[in-house]
């Protein structure tokens, strides 16, 4: 049972991330009067398929993935794609899937720059849109009042008291870092060595710096150390105003991990050996829904807002490495060389299905030690 639930989870989110990914790129690509030849939910056979206003709409057998295919594309990626497309369309013997005279659009490499550059990042920002949605039912959810940054009372004899904070602080930042939600500061604090951060407070109206606030720390039986917040903080009372912005202020704060453990990555503070592949995904989303829905939703969020930012990375094979490419044609004035792009896109494929796969051989080796 646990299987299938999830087999079932996971489909549930990697097809809502997809799928809104690649709805926003055929949004923006309609609005601009760009000819969209297909939009597809999943892969593999078509199970349903439809015309409608000069494009095909299908339903494929394979749900985990979906994509939109534009008239005029021009990156090696859409280029295999529709050999792919060709391929399927001759053994199944079917004409194309839009007649010339039925379409409505012109080709995407025809459309003005700045239609093709919002084409590219629509689709991050669709994913952005699906995560603000689903931290607003989760906050909107949730039985407890929203939690605040401002300082309730500090535990009598608490190390924290004693090096700088006080009831009625209200946290603004924790080494450098903005908090725009509680969980910010916990993140920083779990990310600090020695137990110990620089934070900045609101005090009296006044903006305080507090150098080296230090916390109590236990250990557990197995010798491991953890630390004591010493705090507790005031709730925020339930409004549309104060749900609508801690869901956004989630994003921001969803966001911030994601960026911050991608330069943690670069910089060498995070070890590439935690890398996970799908296989981690598909058993943290299995986690995720054995604890129930709001658990499988906060990770639906994340690996929504870690795909948009994912996407927007100016790498060649990405959206944002297209969009870097429509710059330098929009300040030049002349296209990047079709065979350069075309080299670099591949190059940068390679490199990304290398890493998938040395991270999906990190999960597996994980699922085998039970260090998962």
């Amino acid at each position: 049972m646990s299987l299938i639930i999830t087999l079932l989870a996971a489909v549930f989110v990697f097809s809502a991330v997809i799928a809104i990914h690649e709805f926003g790129h055929f949004t923006v690509a309609k609005l601009c009067g760009i000819q969209v030849n297909e939009f597809s939910i999943g892969m593999g056979p078509a199970l349903w398929k439809k015309i409608y206003k000069g494009t095909q709409y299908s339903l494929r057998a394979l749900p985990v993935g979906g994509y939109v295919a534009m008239e005029g594309e021009e990156s090696p990626e859409g280029k295999q794609a529709q050999q792919a497309k060709d391929a399927r369309e001759a053994a199944e013997a079917e004409e194309n899937p839009v007649p010339p005279e039925l379409r409505t659009g012109r080709p995407l490499n025809e459309a003005a720059i700045w239609q093709r550059m919002l084409v590219m990042v629509a689709g991050a920002f669709m994913n952005f849109v699906l995560g603000f949605v689903v931290l607003l039912i989760l906050v909107a959810a949730q039985k407890e009042p929203i939690t605040s940054r401002v300082i309730y009372e500090v535990q009598e004899g608490a190390l924290c008291g004693q090096t700088g904070l006080q009831a009625g602080d209200e946290i603004v930042a924790v080494n450098g870092r903005r908090c725009f939600v509680a969980n910010d500061m916990l993140y920083e604090l779990m990310r600090t060595a020695e137990y110990r951060a620089d934070f900045t407070v609101k005090r009296d109206g006044q903006t305080v710096e507090l150098p080296d606030v230090q916390f109590d720390t236990w250990q557990d039986e197995k010798g491991e150390t953890h630390m004591t917040l010493g705090f507790t903080v005031y709730g925020i009372e339930k409004t549309p105003r104060s749900v609508l912005k801690e869901a956004w202020n989630s994003v921001l704060y969803y966001g911030r991990i994601v960026f911050t453990s991608l330069t943690d990555l670069l910089r060498g503070r995070e070890s590439i050996n935690n890398l996970s592949g799908p296989v981690g995904i598909v058993t943290a989303i299995g986690q995720a829904a054995s604890y129930g829905w709001e658990d499988l939703f906060q990770l639906l969020a994340l690996i929504t807002i870690n795909l948009g930012i994912f996407n927007l990375l100016p790498f060649p094979a990405l959206d944002g490495g297209k969009v870097v490419f429509l710059l330098i044609e929009g300040i030049t004035g002349r296209a990047v060389p079709e065979k350069l792009e075309g080299s670099l896109t591949v190059a940068a494929f390679v490199l990304l299905f290398g890493l998938m796969l040395f991270a999906t051989y990190n999960d597996i080796i994980r699922l085998v030690t039970g260090s998962v």
